[in-house]
């Protein structure tokens, strides 16, 4: 038997789900005793759930929720996640190293599987009723569904869902779209509160009848902006280490190498960027999947000798390679907004991406950088070779909005406003089911409210 461990002290990454988890709490009511005390004045129990601690965007914003509550605001925090398989990386290492408490479930899982996502919902629910947190508060497709659902029949007095980015897309199969929006507006009614790290995606999802405009809250998705910031003369080692001399001009991209993050829409461009601009070079950073796939690609494409690809990047280095290149290129067709265009920015660098989703709320297009039709790969090349042959029109561009953005995306500012969020959906859990504050309420009254 396991007991959860208090903030600061050492993980619990991973833990077996056959384990028994005692409850923390002393009597069964003690869940909804808020009664004549406000919930900004006494800290409080947060469960963060995400489908896996890959190293990817969503993972990085809850991670830094999780500390932030932790450090900040006296928040007794628990992470729960799913494995986190394969060659793309995880987040394990900065969990160790901050002693982040956490929990693995094995069961709950990216792929669709009937009966392990039963088993995972179970696993939830028992965490969620031993635990008993003020609020739960879910990550990404899978840990959405199925934590939302089990806080709700948990009876959590909040419960909130981050929309980091949407599930359905045009570039998904038709039967999954349709099962996606049902089971996203199955979840939306199970929950208090939705954030949406843009509002290209609060818009998107009102529009298919998922959730209502006055429980949306748009957040935008929190870095260590000082870490892009500041200056980085190790970036010149950087590019001599990779290979690259200083007269070259460096096209950028950082994602993973995965299905949808629109790495062949650069290999379609570079051959036309390269016969007009020969002293580029194109960076990869990140792994994935498609590695081998893409490497044969620009074999194929004579253009090998003008690629390199860094492979896998802690992301503690990531600010370095943004400064080591002179242009960043993100060609996702899913995106809620990419991390990587305020960081680019950030950097001072400018940005060629395609006009989907949150990009027009980081980059104004020929300002501060350039907006292109998805899956364009020629007007992308257009815009490359345009920036690749104008140092000073690279100069002004990177240097546009920089420190607008520096206080949008900052990971304080984002986290508190998430924490205030929490508050304001407590104190309305107090007044709307003024019974509940006193006594023990089943999941029963929770869903009546939130329907």
């Amino acid at each position: 038997m396991k007991d959860f461990p208090p903030a600061g002290s050492p993980p619990m990454c991973p833990a077996s789900p056959n384990d028994k988890l005692p409850s923390v709490r002393s009597g069964p009511g003690t869940r909804k005793a808020t009664s004549g005390r406000s919930w900004q004045t006494r800290p409080l129990r947060v469960m963060h759930i995400i489908t896996r601690l890959i190293i990817g965007g969503a993972q990085e914003n809850t991670l830094l929720t999780v500390e932030d509550l932790i450090r900040d605001f006296g928040d007794t925090v628990l992470l729960v996640t799913g494995p986190a398989p394969g060659p793309e990386g995880d987040l394990f290492d900065r969990v160790q190293q901050r002693g982040t408490p956490c929990v693995v479930v094995d069961e709950l899982q990216r792929a669709i599987h009937p009966a392990r996502d039963v088993l995972a919902y179970r696993r939830l629910l028992a965490l969620i009723r031993q635990w008993q947190p003020d609020v739960v508060h879910t990550h990404s497709s899978k840990a959405g569904i199925l934590g939302r659902l089990a806080a709700d029949a948990a009876g959590v007095p909040a419960v909130v869902h981050t929309v980091h980015g949407s599930p359905f897309h045009p570039f998904e199969r038709p039967w999954r779209n349709l099962f996606y929006r049902w089971a996203e507006r199955m979840a939306a009614r199970r929950c208090d509160g939705l954030i949406a790290v843009s509002h290209a995606m609060r818009d998107l999802y009102l529009s298919h009848g998922i959730g209502v405009p006055e429980r949306f809250e748009v957040i935008y998705s929190g870095m260590e902006v000082d870490e892009f910031v500041r200056d980085r003369p190790e970036a010149a080692a950087l590019r001599e280490r990779l290979g690259i001399r200083p007269d070259e001009v460096v096209i950028g991209k950082v994602a993973r190498l995965f299905h949808l993050k629109g790495h062949e829409f650069v290999l379609a461009a570079a051959p036309r960027v390269v016969a007009e601009v020969p002293n580029v070079k194109f960076l990869f950073v990140g792994d994935g999947i498609l590695r081998d796939q893409l490497r044969r690609t620009v074999a194929e494409l004579g253009v090998a000798d003008r690629f390199v690809f860094a492979g896998l990047v802690p992301p503690a280095d990531i600010p370095v390679y943004l400064q080591a290149m002179d242009i960043v290129v993100h060609c996702s067709l899913r995106e809620g907004l990419a991390r990587v265009l305020a960081q680019a920015k950030l950097a001072g660098k400018p940005v060629v991406c395609f006009r989907l989703d949150g990009a027009w709320e980081v980059i104004e297009d020929g300002r501060s950088g350039f907006l292109v039709r998805p899956r364009d790969a020629d007007e992308l090349a257009d815009r490359l070779i345009r920036l690749a042959r104008a140092p000073e029109l690279r100069r002004r561009m990177g240097a546009a909005d920089a420190e607008a953005l520096r206080a949008r995306f900052d990971h304080h500012r984002m986290t508190s406003q998430i924490r205030a969020f929490y508050e304001r959906l407590l104190e309305q859990e107090g007044t709307r089911n003024p019974a509940a504050a006193a006594t023990t309420a089943g999941p029963s009254v929770h869903r009546a409210r939130r329907r």
